[in-house]
């Protein structure tokens, strides 16, 4: 067991180091203080509001399937329908989910410090990029790379 005064020592070195490393991050993508905090709040409220879009969206989802068990005596064209729909939702819930996770890892990344450092080339990325796209991991150039694969 580390005695206490040890353990102070860490957590004061943690500290000084996390918050090194948030400065030579805000040093190199360009961003103040205030802006991140800025940035974090308007993601926090997506967030929230995803949340609550992703519940509606899976109760829509739960609705749907229990209508297409209740099919007896359908068409192929209501099948057909009840199946698009389904299928539909399930799209939209997914996309909701991953939009989710996206803002989740970027307020991760504020909060590590590294937000606004591409993942790829551990270069900035461009604020510009970041103001239209806030839950961007890459630049522009390792993005484009990314997409030809």
């Amino acid at each position: 067991m580390t005695p206490p005064a040890a353990s102070n020592t860490s957590v004061r070195k943690a500290t000084a180091v996390t918050k090194t490393t948030n400065t030579q991050a805000q040093a190199a993508t360009g961003w103040s203080v205030t802006e991140l905090a800025e940035v974090r709040s308007e993601l926090q409220a997506q967030l929230v509001e995803l949340r609550a879009e992703y519940e509606r969206t899976m109760a829509d989802l739960n609705d749907v399937q229990h209508f297409v068990r209740d099919g007896a005596g359908d068409d192929q064209a209501d099948t057909g329908t009840k199946t698009l729909e389904r299928e539909q939702e399930l799209s939209i819930a997914h996309n909701r989910l991953d939009l989710l996770t996206q803002i989740e890892r970027a307020i991760e990344r504020i909060d590590g410090g590294t937000y606004g450092i591409c993942e790829g080339c551990g270069k900035a990325i461009a604020k510009a990029r970041l103001q239209a796209f806030p839950s961007a991991t890459l630049c522009v150039e390792c993005k484009q790379r990314e997409e030809r694969r």
